[in-house]
């Protein structure tokens, strides 16, 4: 009982999808956390100022943060980002990648700007990334590890057998990966994407372009990247057909906010 009392405290609500997702780490600590080390990596890494990137980063990251905040407050979730601090940074990394961490705080990778071919593209990207704070996806990540220790410490207190107990440890690593944690994460990614179009097209910004996107991106990976049920990420070949469907839809729901026309 008390242990489905602390399950139900525990639980947010997605306020995209409407689901009750794990909380076990509260904002109110979580985001302090993001903001620290987001200030420490700032003064690890060389951060751009002044170029023309930098402001098209900045540029971007305010229209998607507005375009956040316009849906929210339409669908009943005004207030949702008073906590939020959102930081727009462009980092000299010839990685190809970019990150939004819980609370609102954007680094891009120079290494990625050539694949974004432009504002439209980088609108793609920092959707999607941005999606993945809103929809607080790092806390249920980190909510679900919580889960997947606490399971694996309950079966080795509980197995006295050490021959059980090996074969428990073993295959129970294997099975929580690949048959819930890697499913997890894969759907993240699916619903970032869908958050990202959406809000992107909100912004003003071409939700077409974001297959356009991510068929250079696999491009890019020149079939390297691992068999679908092995990665944290949806295939490129699902991922594209995913965003090529879905943006009618969000350009539908743009339509819903006065836009119209799309950069």
């Amino acid at each position: 009982m008390l242990g489905s009392a602390a399950f139900i405290v525990s639980c947010a609500v997605n306020p995209f999808t409407g689901k009750k997702t794990m909380a076990l780490v509260p904002n109110s600590q979580l985001f302090p956390t993001a903001f620290a080390q987001y200030d420490q990596f700032l003064s690890e890494n060389k951060v751009v100022k002044g170029t023309a990137d930098a402001a098209m980063v900045t540029r971007v990251g305010q229209k998607i943060a507005v375009a956040a905040e316009r849906w929210l407050t339409a669908n009943g979730y005004a207030g949702y980002l008073n906590d939020y601090k959102w930081e727009y940074n462009l980092v000299d990394d010839k990685t190809v990648n970019a990150w939004c961490m819980p609370g609102g705080k954007i680094v891009v990778y120079t290494g990625i700007l050539p694949i974004a071919k432009g504002e439209t593209g980088l609108a793609a990207i920092m959707g999607h990334e941005v999606a993945h704070a809103l929809a607080n996806h790092g806390q249920q990540r980190m909510s679900a590890a919580y889960v997947q220790q606490g399971v694996a410490i309950a079966g080795n207190v509980v197995i006295k057998d050490e021959q059980s107990r090996n074969a428990f440890n073993q295959y129970y690593g294997v099975g929580s990966q690949v048959g819930v944690m890697l499913p997890f994460s894969r759907s993240h990614e699916t619903e970032a994407d869908q958050i990202g179009l959406y809000l992107m097209a909100i912004a003003g910004y071409n939700p077409a372009e974001a297959a356009e996107l991510w068929k250079r991106m696999s491009a890019l990976a020149n079939g390297q990247a691992p068999p679908e049920l092995l990665s944290t990420h949806p295939s490129n070949e699902s991922r594209i057909a995913n965003l090529t469907a879905l943006a009618p839809k969000a350009k539908a729901e743009a339509e819903k906010f006065g836009v119209t026309s799309f950069k």
